[in-house]
């Protein structure tokens, strides 16, 4: 008798032990959930504005920054849940937009026309300088008011948006290119390239030169200076639109960061950071 009464005081603990409700979720005692992770892919060009945000996010989510390609892979990259966020740098087409994506823009960049800062002399080049120099008809500095030096062209590929706004802006379409140009992929790239190389040219983003304190020469173009300011009030034309694409079924944790990234606390960190946000009002 006395055994089985033992046996029933046994059985009551484990049973009311098995019961107790998991008030770790399943983590062992003093450790934490598995941090949730934002993953974003896409165009290299909004890299830089998003890093500035994930820097000044102060949530708890891990923000991850896959090797960075074209548009297309961060539109792609979304619909196949392989990231959380895509960077474009151009709205949707027709073929992309399935009603599976949100697009919104959020920030813009302008393009500066740069040179190395030996080039002296040349502050200011018009449309038809511009012209002269992309395609190789004028290869010394002198010629557009600078000293006797050959200019050394750094360009980008047809593809790449940089090289798409100075076509569209200045050079025009059928604009053939300077047989001695050096043709640089990636930006970062061209930028290391144009810092050390005496009497370079080469188009790049403005936040990234300011941004960096970078030594080189910002050229005003047709007597416009690339400036913020300027990219704000509508002066200066050449500007990228830096864009994010996302599901429409987006974890609470990605729609937190969004709701930051696109918050007047956001516009701000972009603004310090040589961005013009795409909020029309900053406080």
């Amino acid at each position: 008798m006395k055994l089985n009464t033992l046996l029933i005081v046994v059985l009551t603990s484990v049973l009311s032990v098995s019961c107790t409700p998991n008030t770790n979720n399943d983590n062992p005692p003093g450790v934490q959930p598995a941090q949730q992770e934002i993953k974003i892919t896409g165009a290299a060009t909004p890299y830089p504005a998003m890093k500035a945000l994930a820097v000044a996010y102060e949530g708890k989510t891990k923000i991850s920054f896959l090797p960075s390609s074209q548009s297309a892979s961060g539109i792609g990259g979304v619909k196949n849940e392989l990231a959380e966020i895509g960077t474009v740098t151009r709205k949707l087409k027709p073929e992309e937009n399935d009603g599976s994506l949100v697009y919104r823009e959020f920030a813009r960049d302008a393009l500066v026309v740069a040179t190395h800062s030996s080039v002296e002399g040349v502050t200011n080049l018009a449309t038809e300088d511009l012209k002269a120099i992309y395609s190789g008809a004028v290869t010394n500095w002198q010629d557009v008011g600078g000293q006797n030096a050959t200019i050394v062209v750094l360009d980008r590929p047809e593809d790449e948006s940089a090289k798409r706004l100075l076509r569209q802006h200045y050079l025009g379409k059928e604009l053939k290119n300077a047989p001695d140009a050096v043709i640089l992929r990636h930006e970062k790239e061209l930028i290391a390239t144009i810092r050390d190389t005496p009497y370079s040219i080469g188009a790049f983003s403005l936040a990234s030169a300011l941004a960096n304190q970078l030594p080189v020469n910002h050229l005003r173009l047709n007597g416009v200076e690339p400036t913020s300011e300027n990219v704000q009030l509508g002066k200066y034309p050449m500007v990228r639109t830096l864009a994010l694409v996302w599901s429409t079924t987006a974890s609470d944790s990605t729609q937190k960061f969004l709701d930051f990234a696109f918050s007047e606390a956001g516009a701000k960190h972009l603004l310090n950071s040589g961005f013009v946000p795409s909020r029309t009002a900053i406080e």
